[in-house]
């Protein structure tokens, strides 16, 4: 399973005391932004922040909790969390899929041969929206998806008010997705992760 802490870009960074600064005191402290692929003892932190993120746009999660459990056991590598002074403040789960097209059935399954990343969720804690860190998380994690080599395409559905942010982000419309949530309907979106060998090769991957 790859590990983020191999690339650079991907380090956590970390504040310290100024070795000479006046009173310095020493003190036990978490990173202050630390990003990490996600485990099932996440799963409930990540629930609270989808729950309450979807709920209210749009009566439903993309992921309910068994499903999170499900994809951070089978395939955690393909998850990306944001977190401050320990706390998880905004995440990705993905999981892969080996069609052209999201369908139905991508919405539960992994498919391990798969060369397509489908990103099922991309959620931001409410007291840290408005602050871009949804976009620096999804360029995190397109870096990322960029060192793992069987990773060619990122895949994700999304209502029509959200295709802005993420063409912003480097996603191209495919055109209306296959699947369907009730009375809900998504644009299909795709970003190439290859074709990019000198990030690659200067990436530390």
């Amino acid at each position: 399973m790859p590990a983020l802490s191999t690339s650079p870009f991907l380090q956590p960074a970390r504040w310290r005391c100024p070795q000479n600064s006046p009173g310095r005191q020493r003190r036990h402290t978490l990173p202050a932004s630390e990003f990490r692929c996600l485990s099932p003892e996440d799963a409930i932190s990540v629930f609270e922040i989808e729950r309450e993120a979807f709920i209210s746009v749009s009566g439903d999660c993309p992921l309910h909790l068994d499903e999170i459990r499900h994809f951070l056991t089978l395939c955690p590598e393909l998850s990306l969390g944001w977190f401050e002074e320990g706390r998880l403040v905004a995440f990705i789960i993905g999981s892969l899929w080996d069609q052209d097209r999201l369908s139905q059935a991508a919405l539960t399954l992994h498919k391990p041969r798969g060369t397509a990343v489908h990103i099922h969720v991309l959620a931001v804690h409410r007291a840290c929206r408005q602050q871009g860190k949804g976009s620096i998380l999804l360029w995190r994690y397109l870096q990322y998806l960029r060192c793992l080599p069987f990773a060619r395409r990122a895949l994700l559905m999304c209502e029509d008010f959200l295709v802005p942010f993420y063409e912003k982000c480097g996603f191209q419309a495919l055109g209306p997705c296959q699947v369907t949530v009730g009375t809900l309907a998504f644009t299909e979106m795709q970003h190439t992760v290859r074709g990019h060998a000198f990030m690659r090769r200067n990436s530390g991957c």
